[in-house]
């Protein structure tokens, strides 16, 4: 018998000051049986970094065709593919022959640290590629839980997260920013 998605609802919050971006967003994102409370705060913080009406959580880990995190124009034409974790170079390179825009957001410390020495040389000469690595996100998945109401404050590229349990600071490094 396979393994179910656990289903969270979250209630989200959103004063994103850089991009001068303010918005209230009510989300169900499923937690696919395989998958860390740590990555899927993960893919809440990436959908916050890059928020808009439009933006959608894709099937991720169950569709090896679909990215963590997209937005599509009217016509269905692919904006922005999110991808969290660690890719390969050859997905980056295969998303963005179908994208606008793609963005990885990297996690897991010295993981983290060691994929992007190793992919940088490649990654660095992709145009419309943003690379972003969350650092220190293990106290996140103590914010995990099925039913979550979590503000989100991004000011100076720093995102401030509060939630009844506490508030926790995330200051995300830009390692390639799109050209």
């Amino acid at each position: 018998m396979a393994l179910k998605s656990t289903i969270y609802k979250i209630d989200l919050n959103i004063a994103d000051m850089d991009r001068q971006y303010y918005a209230q967003h009510s989300l169900t994102l499923a937690k696919h049986p395989s998958e860390t409370d740590e990555r899927v705060m993960v893919r809440l913080i990436a959908f916050t970094l890059f928020a808009s009406e439009s933006l959608v959580f894709g099937n991720g880990l169950s569709d090896d065709e679909e990215p963590d995190l997209w937005q599509k124009d009217l016509t269905g034409a692919i904006q922005l593919w999110i991808d969290v974790g660690l890719p390969t170079e050859k997905d980056i390179r295969k998303a963005i022959g179908k994208s606008a825009q793609v963005a990885v957001m990297l996690y897991g410390g010295k993981i983290a640290d060691m994929w992007w020495q190793q992919n940088s040389k490649g990654l660095l000469k992709l145009n419309n590629l943003t690379v972003i690595n969350l650092p220190d996100t293990q106290e996140l998945a103590k914010l995990a839980a099925k039913s979550i109401n979590i503000s989100c404050t991004v000011q100076d590229a720093e995102v401030l997260l509060s939630h009844d349990s506490g508030s926790f600071n995330i200051m995300p490094v830009i390692l390639k920013e799109r050209t």
